[in-house]
């Protein structure tokens, strides 16, 4: 991304905002919210089938990085690291999920399913849009 590392982290933190800015985004109820640790439902869609799950996010702004913890739904027990690596061409941000499906003998279909099919997708719309709304906020020209 080009935008300043530390507008792309307070971004990708700001969960209020993630609806306003990304249409795949139903929306996001805060059931506990706090300077640095927020207990959230969030609601998407992936190719018009809506997807809903509760998650903790951790902000850790000395180390730079999002971590959320799946507590509900098909993800739980996912966990989730977003990382901003300063590049010379820019903002390399990496979104890391860590499923481990609870149901050993199941694992593989949903790490296909769960996994490719919805985590994937939404991963990667969220980046693309939020790296087009950061950067044409950055590249703004005021007059």
């Amino acid at each position: 991304m080009h935008a300043p590392k530390m507008s792309i982290f307070e971004t990708a933190a700001n969960l209020e905002l993630w609806p306003k800015i990304l249409p795949h985004y139903r929306y996001i109820h805060y059931l506990q919210r706090g300077t640095s640790r927020n207990v959230v439902v969030m609601a998407a869609t992936r190719s018009g089938i809506p997807i809903k799950w509760t998650s903790e996010e951790i902000i850790d702004r000395d180390r730079v990085e999002i971590h959320f913890h799946h507590l509900k739904a098909f993800t739980k027990g996912m966990h989730v690291v977003w990382t901003f690596d300063e590049r010379p061409d820019g903002v390399l941000v990496t979104i890391l999920h860590d499923l481990k499906f609870r149901v050993k003998i199941l694992a593989p279909l949903a790490d296909k399913l769960i996994g490719d099919f919805f985590i994937g997708n939404v991963a990667n719309k969220t980046l693309r849009c939020m790296k087009s709304y950061l950067e044409a906020r950055t590249n703004k020209v005021i007059a």
